[in-house]
Formats: C-alpha cells, structure tokens, sequence
C-alpha cells in the first residue's frame, strides 16, 4: 500500500510536470492565454506547497539543544552530591562503630 505522503508527492509531481508541459505546448501552438492559465496554476500551487510546508514545520517536535558546559557541570555537581552523601555515610558508621564500643544503644533504636 502507497503511505499517504508518498501519494501527495506524486500528485504534486504530476501536478507540476502537466503545468510545464501546458505551458510549453501554448507557447509552441502559439496560445498564450493556455500558456499563461498553466504559469497561473503552477504559481497558485507553488504558493500552496509553501503554505503546507511552513505548516509541517511548525508541528515538528523541537529538538533540545544541548550544551555541553551545563550537562558537564551537572555531572560534576551529581559526582559532588555523591562524595557528600558517601562521606555522611562513613560519618554515620563511624559514629555507630564508636557508639558500640562504649556499649551505647544506636539513637532511635529501642
């Protein structure tokens, strides 16, 4: 089966090539209002495929643009949120491993 788009492309291929060839069969018969009446057409439906394709644009999803400098201070701020968070962890098992030693309970624990 033809996908949709592939359809509208050689619609607009025929579309085109019949307006060029009317206009070089006026010129040739010497019929200028043909010739003119198919520069027409072909004018109104160059204007159309504009019009459609600045449509088509507008509902493209936006790409993010990514820069570099933010994402790399980002991984430098996670990596610092991790040595944080690993260092209060060393606090708090150290403080618990002292806190056995002497006897005492864990805060919290009943």
């Amino acid at each position: 089966m033809i996908g949709r788009s592939k359809l509208w492309r050689v619609a607009a291929v025929s579309f085109t090539l019949l307006n060029v060839g009317g206009v070089v069969y006026g010129v040739l018969e010497d019929d200028m209002m043909h010739a003119v009446g198919h520069m027409a057409l072909q004018l109104v439906g160059f204007v159309v495929w504009r019009l459609t394709a600045t449509l088509r644009e507008d509902h493209l999803p936006v790409q993010p643009q990514i820069d570099e400098r933010r994402i790399e201070y980002l991984q430098q701020s996670v990596d610092a949120i991790a040595l944080e968070v690993e260092r209060l962890g060393e606090k708090q098992r150290f403080s618990e491993k002292l806190r056995s030693q002497a006897g005492e309970t864990p805060e919290g624990g009943r």
